[in-house]
């Protein structure tokens, strides 16, 4: 084989590892999430494939002359690929009813995508062997072909990362690097005739499978699995669903309307704190839907809204679908929110809402005590602090927030179900300022969203709540192992 094709080889199969190890978490978020857990879990999935590949193919190469089976490996890699996204959403489903959770991400990822990465890092020990013609350069062969595959595992995550999802479906991503390995792998193989038959057959009925599975996506944005579904019960209602999450309600005929109960906790807080028909200006962290800033555009006019959103697929989504109509009451920033919020000027803002969430976290570096302080300077003085909490029993995410939150703010309350203290949990809403809240008046307001009944705890019982609970700091901010998930 000649010395740049052993070096292609090489580099593409190292490639694709590493484009399935991405993939992957994008494909199972819309079942398991896409936390910590899971992109360890493909980072495990992959480097266990890695390790499995490397033993069974440097057995091989020991036992069979490595021309034999290198193309074939290659092929039967390639096809597996195209094999990955509908494994995922055969699978998906029933690992997502089972209850989900860290062992989920490692099911279906492994279930998915462990075997073609085996098979796919078969090829480089037998390439190593291939090229080592004397015993004399055993280290130098290895050396340049072992940097090969990590050159390449490294342009695979680099082309991913920020090329590939941001341009192409998941579905044209796997076509194209199975395609490109079933045919590299025919070019490679000498008695290419006995092979050629099955490797047609095989990748038009696993490229049909490929692109014909129907997931749950309506569209693939560059961090979610999206789509928009209709409420059949109201006639202009559109929940906003990314990747396994609820993200948002809205009506398009009434954005007075909440659906939420975090949402109508929200619009009481700030009806409570900041009385209509006063107008203010609100910073958001997280879009979504774009559900609060629609209210509070209609509630209070001469409002003004800020709305700092990561994807701008979800921005351009709640545009199409969701009525999303920016203007000078209403502009939207995309970006990562940490970075934007440093660029706003200090006491700028009347309320600032967070409602940011990757699956069911607040992503980690919008929970600490650095972000709270970020918020605390926008805020003018006796401003109001509102975030959007998903946590469930022991709430050790949540007792940590508020401790973060308390750090900052000298007054925090909690608005959240009646009774989700004491039993499983969901929604709830933390409450801050640096003035005394006005609890009554936030009670009377709550007290007017009977669909959602709410208590508001403070002072001691909140003491008694969060306990001794940690300060998330940017040096140390286990989010997503202190959360507990919805297991059903």
């Amino acid at each position: 084989m000649p010395r740049w094709l052993a070096a292609l080889l090489v580099l593409l199969t190292s490639a694709a590892t590493l484009v399935l190890e991405i993939v992957a978490v994008r494909l199972v978020a819309p079942y398991v999430g896409m936390t910590l857990e899971s992109y360890t879990a493909a980072i495990a999935v992959a480097l266990l494939g890695i390790a499995a590949g490397a033993r069974l193919g440097g057995m091989a190469a020991d036992t069979r002359p490595p021309a034999h089976w290198v193309g074939p490996a290659t092929v039967v890699g390639g096809l597996l690929v195209l094999t990955v996204r509908p494994l995922v959403h055969a699978l998906g489903p029933a690992v997502s009813d089972a209850g989900g959770g860290p062992l989920a991400s490692i099911v279906l990822v492994g279930a998915s995508t462990l075997v073609p990465v085996g098979v796919l890092s078969m090829v480089s020990p037998g390439i190593v062997k291939m090229r080592l013609s004397d015993l004399d350069e055993t280290g130098r062969v290895v050396g340049r072909l072992s940097a090969l595959g990590t050159i390449g595992g490294l342009a695979g995550s680099v082309a991913t990362g920020y090329l590939l999802v941001a341009t192409l479906p998941t579905t044209w991503i796997l076509g194209l690097i199975g395609g490109v390995l079933v045919v590299l792998g025919l070019a490679v193989t000498p008695r290419v005739s006995r092979l050629l038959p099955g490797a047609v057959a095989g990748s038009l009925v696993l490229g049909a499978a490929l692109v014909t599975v129907d997931g749950p996506c309506e569209e693939e944005t560059a961090y979610y699995c999206a789509q928009v579904v209709a409420d059949p019960a109201r006639e202009g209602g559109r929940t906003l669903v990314l990747d396994d999450l609820r993200h948002a309600y809205v009506d398009l005929d009434d954005p007075t309307y909440l659906q939420f109960a975090y949402t109508s906790w929200f619009a009481a807080a700030t009806d409570a704190l900041h009385p209509r028909p006063q107008p203010v200006q609100a910073l958001h962290i997280g879009g979504g839907g774009f559900t609060m800033p629609r209210w509070i555009e209609a509630t209070r006019p001469g409002s003004e809204s800020l709305v700092l959103e990561l994807d701008p697929s979800v921005v351009e989504i709640a545009r199409e679908e969701l009525g999303l109509r920016e203007g000078p009451q209403l502009e939207v920033r995309t970006g990562d929110a940490r970075r934007s919020l440093r660029a706003v000027a200090p006491d700028a803002y009347d309320l600032v809402v967070g409602d940011a969430f990757g699956s069911l976290s607040v992503p980690w570096h919008l929970a600490t005590r650095q972000l709270v302080e970020d918020v605390d300077r926008v805020l003018r003085p006796g401003g109001t602090y509102l975030a959007n909490v998903i946590d469930y029993r022991p709430a050790a995410f949540l007792k940590a927030e508020i401790a973060t939150v308390r750090e900052v703010f000298a007054h925090v309350a909690l608005i959240a179900h009646d009774g989700a203290l004491e039993a499983a949990g969901g929604n709830f809403v933390v409450l801050a300022s640096d003035e005394p809240l006005d609890t009554d008046a936030v009670l009377t307001a709550l007290g007017l969203t009977p669909d959602h009944p709410a208590q508001l705890v403070t002072g001691a019982a909140l003491d008694r709540f969060v306990g001794h609970a940690q300060v998330l700091t940017d040096d140390f901010a286990p989010v997503d192992q202190l959360l507990t998930p919805y297991s059903g």
